[in-house]
C-alpha cells in the first residue's frame, strides 16, 4: 500500500515546470496548451528542453512501480501503482489538480511492467510523431496499441495497461475535439 502513495507523490511532481524553470523559460501551464507536459514544451521551447521533460517525466514514474514489481506484488498491485503514478502526474495535489496527460509517465510504468510494449509503443508514437507532426494523434494510436500489444507480448498485463490506456484517452478529450475540426496545434517548425 505504501507504493501507492508513492507512486501517487512521485508522479505529481511535474517534471516541465521545474526543467522550464531551471532553462529560464515560461511556465508551460501559461502558455501554448497550458499543459505541463513534453509536446507543449516542445511546441513551445524546442527540443532539448522538451526531451528533459521527457526523460524525467518516464524516470519519475519507475521507482515506485520497480519497487511494487521487485516485492513480487500481484499484478493487479503494480498496476495500482503504476496507476497512481499517472493519476499524481494527471491531478497533482500541489498544483491545484492540474496536470499533464500522462503519456510520458505511462512509457516510466510500462518500461518496468512490460518494456517490450513500452518500446513498441513509443516505436509508433515517435514514427506517427514525425510523420503526422501531432503529438496528440500520435499518443492516442500508442494508447490504443499498448493493451493489444500487451495481449501478445505479456497477457498478464493486459487489464492494467488497458486501464492506463483509458486514462491516457480520457485526458485527450480536448485533442480529439481539437483534432475532429483540423486545428490540433502541429510541433515547432512543423
Amino acid at each position: 500500500m505504501v507504493w501507492i502513495v508513492v507512486g501517487y507523490l512521485s508522479g505529481s511532481w511535474l517534471a516541465a515546470i521545474s526543467v522550464c524553470r531551471l532553462a529560464g523559460v515560461g511556465d508551460p501551464r501559461l502558455h501554448g496548451s497550458f499543459n505541463p507536459g513534453f509536446s507543449n514544451v516542445l511546441r513551445l521551447y524546442g527540443p532539448r528542453i522538451a526531451a528533459a521533460t521527457l526523460l524525467l517525466d518516464a524516470l519519475k514514474a519507475m521507482p515506485a512501480v520497480l519497487g511494487a514489481k521487485l516485492m513480487s506484488s500481484p499484478v493487479w498491485l503494480q498496476g495500482l501503482v503504476g496507476l497512481a503514478v499517472l493519476l499524481g502526474h494527471s491531478f497533482p495535489l500541489w498544483h491545484g489538480f492540474r496536470g499533464g496527460k500522462a503519456v510520458a509517465s505511462s512509457f516510466g510504468v510500462l518500461l518496468v511492467l512490460v518494456p517490450q510494449v513500452a518500446l513498441l509503443s513509443a516505436a509508433i508514437w515517435t514514427l506517427l510523431a514525425w510523420r503526422l507532426k501531432t503529438a496528440a494523434l500520435a499518443s492516442l494510436v500508442s494508447a490504443l496499441v499498448a493493451p493489444i500489444a500487451c495481449g501478445w507480448l505479456a497477457p498478464e498485463y493486459v487489464m492494467v495497461v488497458g486501464g492506463f490506456s483509458l486514462l491516457v484517452l480520457a485526458r485527450h478529450g480536448l485533442n480529439i475535439r481539437r483534432l475532429r475540426r483540423g486545428e490540433e496545434p502541429p510541433f515547432r517548425g512543423s
